[in-house]
């Protein structure tokens, strides 16, 4: 398989939104260009995190365009191109394609439960097939609790048998690490990339080629600490020290507390809005958040 440049901490970026729910491309970027500069090594731009689904296909769109234009590195960047229709998702990878972005990433065909394994193959192959991807690679998105359709192991170990030079990776935010080891397994030089970072401290023994997280949206520099020092004490205390704040982040939905926490750090309550169906917190849980992280050793000044 190819070599990819898309390893290590990545952020499963959060996107801001004005009042009626649209994208808040003003203050997208400089929350990105953040991330990179303080400890990412790359973006997964328009994921959960990012309520990619809560935005129609030319919101999406604009801000594909919106971070091009911002002339952030693209080469560093994975987008969610992923959604129901097989057409738009086409349209998606398409533009992720032209635009310059490094990765895809995609979901599987989630309306329709109990999907046959070869229907998810051909799926895929259907994608492959009337994309022209030139040096964009695709990765998978497995979250069964969400879409309720998973990427079972044997039907990754077909795709990249069928598309070796195309599909790079899976990202697993099904918290269940067998499952991750066992594609490590089944598909050796496959890019897996759990949802945690808690992974880090032993990422060369399990064979990750990193995490892509939610909670990385305010743990990057220890999580950085964390890959840059792998295998070591250092790095496995630099993920205690992380996956302390990702449990403050957990207590509750984790969209909402990243949203508010980012508004902590930016002294910018308009970073704390959320699209529906997800909630805002409300101010006595902010100010509870804010509490909790400062305990987990994430502070931020007060207004």
């Amino acid at each position: 398989m190819p070599a990819s440049s898309l390893r290590g901490v990545i952020a499963a970026a959060a996107t801001p939104v004005v009042p009626d729910f649209s994208p808040d491309l003003g203050r997208l970027a400089p929350h990105l260009r953040y991330l990179l500069e303080h400890g990412c090594d790359a973006i997964n731009l328009l994921g959960t995190t990012g309520e990619a689904n809560s935005f129609r296909l030319a919101d999406r769109l604009a801000i594909m365009r919106a971070v091009k234009d911002a002339g952030l590195p693209l080469d560093r960047f994975m987008v969610g191109t992923g959604v129901c229709s097989l057409s738009e998702t086409v349209q998606l990878t398409q533009a992720a394609a032209d635009l310059g972005y490094a990765g895809a990433l995609v979901l599987p065909p989630f309306f329709y439960p109990g999907i046959e394994p070869q229907a998810l193959v051909e799926y895929v192959d259907a994608l492959m097939q009337r994309t022209r991807l030139g040096g964009l690679v695709v990765y998978l998105y497995h979250i069964p609790q969400n879409t309720g359709v998973p990427w079972p192991v044997e039907v990754v170990a077909e795709l990249a048998r069928r598309h070796p030079q195309s599909l790079r990776g899976i990202k697993d935010s099904s918290g269940d690490l067998a499952y991750s080891r066992g594609i490590v397994r089944a598909v050796p030089g496959f890019d897996v990339f759990p949802s945690s970072e808690g992974v880090l401290a032993d990422a060369v023994g399990d064979g990750f080629a990193g995490c892509i997280s939610a909670s990385v949206n305010l743990t990057a520099a220890e999580s950085q600490r964390a890959w840059t020092h792998r295998g070591t004490e250092e790095g496995r205390e630099a993920v205690r020290r992380a996956a302390a704040q990702r449990g403050v982040l957990a207590h509750r939905a984790l969209v909402s507390s990243v949203k508010a926490a980012l508004a902590m750090r930016y002294a910018d309550a308009a970073w704390g809005r959320t699209c529906p169906p997800l909630l805002d917190l409300s101010a006595a849980e902010t100010a509870d958040l804010r509490v909790r992280l400062a305990a987990a050793g994430l502070a931020f000044p007060t207004a």
